[in-house]
């Protein structure tokens, strides 16, 4: 079975299950509930995020696990380049087999495992700039993520602090599949969505129908629109619905994610993605403000740390969560 991976690290509370992949770029291999309490590998459970599969588990690749990390940047980088502070960086050999650097390379190393209890486990990353695959970015940092399981949810705190001797872009998130059903509805706020080439670069801000219909109060299905874009000015909360199954998924984030993923293909309708990130698409080059492409600048020795997580519930619960924008703080 998928999830009876020895290398996986198991959350437990209750009858809730976290499993985690350290090996796997720092990922979320599942998170589900046990109904009856019974068994430990996820058969019969109720999946709140798109459980690994066993070949993915083998082949240790991060695209198929349920959710992984993005960092130092989210996203694509147009033709893995970009200038910063008067430097030109090239990250075109970086081991990125995509045509344009896409999601950093944390999700590409394996982390490290820190602190552990049933409930809670840390997991670090050391970046050193080096000449192998996923080492190129040329700034040392360290990343945290930090994930806790109580009876409300699953929540991830990540932090990335500049070991560096200079000035560091970032940018920071997570990408989570969700079950995607012929009746999966989405529920979120966004100012508008970046408009994008055939490669996905975006070319402007703007309107879209998809907008609207994400806050009616029906929310969009998963199918109404042939989507991969970003979101500038998300409320930090969307609802996932699976309303034939009566039940719900609600994902709320700090500010610092002010932007939103988006990702419903019509040509896989099996994958859906709604992902916390702090910056758009190619947010390097892009001469816009800094509202609408997001991400920032760490100075030397300086740390940000932000939250997310997932609330599960019913349908009738899912008309209060999706209405929020925060969520508990952590003890």
């Amino acid at each position: 079975m998928a999830l009876k991976d020895a290398a996986l690290i198991e959350l437990r509370f209750e009858d809730r299950r976290v499993l985690l992949a350290p090996h796997v770029g720092g990922a979320i291999a599942a998170f589900y509930d046990l109904p009856d309490g019974n068994g430990n590998d996820g058969r019969g459970a109720l999946h709140w995020l798109r459980p690994a599969s066993a070949d993915a588990l083998a082949a240790c690749n991060p695209l198929g696990m349920a959710s992984f990390p993005l960092l130092p940047y989210c996203n694509r980088l147009r033709d893995a380049r970009f200038t910063f502070d008067g430097r030109e960086i090239d990250l075109s050999t970086d081991g990125n087999a995509f045509d344009h650097a896409l999601h950093g390379h944390a999700w590409r190393r394996p982390w490290r495992v820190g602190l552990v209890s049933s409930t809670m486990v840390e997991l670090h990353l050391n970046h050193e700039p080096g000449s192998e695959p996923a080492h190129h970015w040329p700034y040392r940092y360290e990343a945290t993520q930090r994930f806790e399981l109580d009876d409300s949810g699953l929540f991830v705190t990540m932090s990335i602090r500049n070991l560096a001797d200079q000035p560091m872009p970032f940018g920071m998130g997570h990408h989570p599949y969700y079950p995607r059903t012929p009746a999966t509805r989405i529920h979120t706020n966004v100012r508008a969505m970046w408009h994008a080439t055939q490669d996905l670069l975006p070319t402007f801000l703007g309107a879209h129908p998809c907008v609207d219909a994400l806050a009616s109060p029906e929310g969009s299905s998963a199918n109404a629109f042939d989507l991969d874009n970003n979101f500038a000015g998300w409320s930090r909360s969307a609802t996932i619905d699976w309303p034939d199954e009566l039940r719900s998924v609600t994902l709320c984030a700090d500010a610092s994610f002010d932007h939103m993923v988006l990702y419903a293909p019509s040509a896989h309708p099996d994958l859906l993605c709604v992902e916390p990130v702090t910056n758009t698409v190619d947010f390097l080059n892009l001469d816009a403000p800094r509202e609408d492409v997001g991400g920032g600048v760490l100075m030397p020795g300086e740390t940000v740390q932000a939250r997310f997580g997932w609330m599960p519930g019913d349908l009738a619960q899912s008309d209060v969560e999706r209405n929020k924008s925060t969520f508990p703080v952590s003890s």
